[in-house]
Formats: C-alpha cells, sequence, structure tokens
C-alpha cells in the first residue's frame, strides 16, 4: 500500500511546488511590469491651443524628482470668462492628453472657469520618461504650485478635478493641500488592487504583497476635509459605477454624488449637460440634496 501512496504524495507536492512557483513568476512580471499595465501614454497631439474656441495658450511648467535634473510639463492654461472666475486645474486619466481632454472640459469652459490642463512626464509634449505613481503625483503638485505662486491664483478659489487615474492624482493633491476650494472625482477608482480583482488572471495573486503602484483613494478620502463632488457614469464600462459610490460613501459628510447618464468617457448632450449643472452647483456652494450627507 504505501508503494503506491509514495508516488501520488511525490505527484501532489511537485503539483503543489509547480504553482506557487507559477505564482512567484508571476507575480515578479507583475512587479516589474505593473506600471506599463496601468499607463497607457498618448504622445500625440491631435488638436493645438489655438484650435479651441476658447483662448488657450500653451504653458510650460517645472517639475523636479528627488536627485533628477529639472523638467517641463507641457499645459494649456484657459483664462476664465471673467477676472475673478474660479480656476479649475484637470487632471486627465491613464490614456489621455490635454489635447484629448478637449471634449471632457467642455462643461468647464461652458460655465467660464479658467482651466488649466497639463500632462504628466510621458505624456502628450512633457519631457520624461515613462510615468509612475510618484511622478504624476509630483507632476500634480507642480501645476498646483504654478497655480498659485506663478499665476496667483488663491487656493480658496482653485478646484481640482480628476477623470479616471487623475481622480486619483486629484485625491492625493487634496490630501496635501486640504486649503484647496473643493475636489471634483469622475469616473474613478477605489485602488488598483481592486480595479486588478476585476481580471480573473489576477484573482490568485497575493497583489497586496505586490503591487508598487497602488493609488490606494479608499484608504484617503475619509480623511479628506474639503468639499468632494463625486460623478460617475453609470454605465462605466472600465469603473464599475459602484466603485465611485464607494467612494463617496466612504468620505466625509461634505461630500456629494451625481450619477451621470453613459459609459466612462460619455460627454454626450445629456451626459455634459449633467455634469455642467451638477459642477455649477457645486462651485457655487449648493447643495445636491438628492446625493449629499
Amino acid at each position: 500500500m504505501e508503494k503506491t501512496k509514495k508516488p501520488a504524495a511525490s505527484s501532489a507536492r511537485s503539483i503543489a511546488a509547480g504553482a506557487v512557483l507559477g505564482l512567484l513568476l508571476a507575480a515578479t512580471g507583475l512587479w516589474g511590469s505593473q506600471r506599463h499595465l496601468i499607463f497607457e501614454p498618448v504622445r500625440a497631439a491631435q488638436a493645438a491651443p489655438g484650435e479651441l474656441a476658447a483662448a488657450a495658450v500653451d504653458v510650460s511648467i517645472s517639475v523636479q524628482s528627488p536627485g533628477r535634473p529639472v523638467q517641463k510639463l507641457d499645459g494649456w492654461w484657459i483664462p476664465g470668462a471673467r477676472s475673478d472666475s474660479r480656476t479649475v486645474l484637470y487632471l486627465h486619466g491613464n490614456d489621455e492628453n490635454v489635447a484629448t481632454s478637449v471634449r471632457e472640459i467642455a462643461p468647464l469652459r461652458e460655465l467660464g472657469y479658467a482651466v488649466l490642463l497639463v500632462d504628466y512626464r510621458g505624456f502628450g509634449r512633457s519631457e520624461g520618461g515613462f510615468p509612475s505613481e510618484a511622478t504624476v503625483y509630483e507632476d500634480a503638485q507642480a501645476a498646483w504650485s504654478y497655480l498659485v505662486h506663478e499665476r496667483g491664483v488663491d487656493p480658496a478659489a482653485l478646484y481640482l478635478y480628476g477623470h479616471s487615474l487623475g481622480g486619483a492624482i486629484a485625491i492625493e493633491l487634496a490630501r496635501r493641500h486640504p486649503e484647496a476650494a473643493g475636489l471634483i472625482v469622475e469616473s474613478s477608482f477605489t485602488s488598483i488592487a481592486d480595479m486588478a480583482h476585476l481580471q480573473a488572471r489576477y484573482a490568485l495573486l497575493p497583489l497586496d504583497f505586490f503591487l508598487n503602484q497602488r493609488f490606494e483613494s479608499i484608504r484617503k478620502v475619509g480623511a479628506l476635509q474639503l468639499p468632494i463632488l463625486y460623478l460617475h457614469g453609470t454605465e462605466d464600462e472600465l469603473v464599475p459605477f459602484a466603485m465611485g459610490q464607494r467612494l463617496f460613501e466612504a468620505s466625509s459628510r461634505s461630500a456629494q454624488f451625481v450619477a451621470i447618464p453613459g459609459g466612462h468617457h460619455d460627454h454626450d448632450a445629456s451626459g455634459a449637460a449633467v455634469i455642467r449643472g451638477a459642477v455649477l452647483a457645486f462651485i457655487e456652494g449648493k447643495t445636491l440634496a438628492a446625493s449629499a450627507r
């Protein structure tokens, strides 16, 4: 009897060892490649500032990582309709740039707000190599400093707006700058780990041990004290609508939530109208009764 059991036990051990080795190899691959799984930098511009209906101008913003030379970010500055217009710092998603974001900022332009769009290093015409969580946080901070120190924007009139991955970046910037007037998060996720768990290929990996790009917004929003507006598409095909709701539920009582008809990038007539109305009410200090708490 023992002679028949030993091969089976040995086979089971071999299978287990192979499975462990396979997981380790997959995790090692994930460690080295995850930046490329998260970021999809778009270099090519589909428009120039002069092609916008609004008077947009190119701006150059200095940024420096510790121990590295100064690099330049490319941005577009769109002045407000009035000299006292509120200012919005717009942070785009993982596969966009300032030129491809023109449609998404249309509601802000229509409301007459001043808008700064900025490309992270590695995107658009900004300098730098492939981005990381650390560098995009630095880039957002550089854009904030540019607005406050070079353009003289009062933080009390400066709103942070992030779409998708840009929402996670805006949340981190709001954590660092509670003096900002408010935070708008559109179609964003709870964390990279939660997004990865949506894919079957990562289901067995111990992601908490192997992620070096985390974007853990769900752990940050509860500590934010500034007003927050969450916007999320009811049919979002990339970031589940439930993730937007979870961010809202984890936030302080100063948060509001508005559902947008459509998907992740839907800014058609109906979606744009909902966004425009929600942003106007939020920035003008009105409470959206259906979603406030």
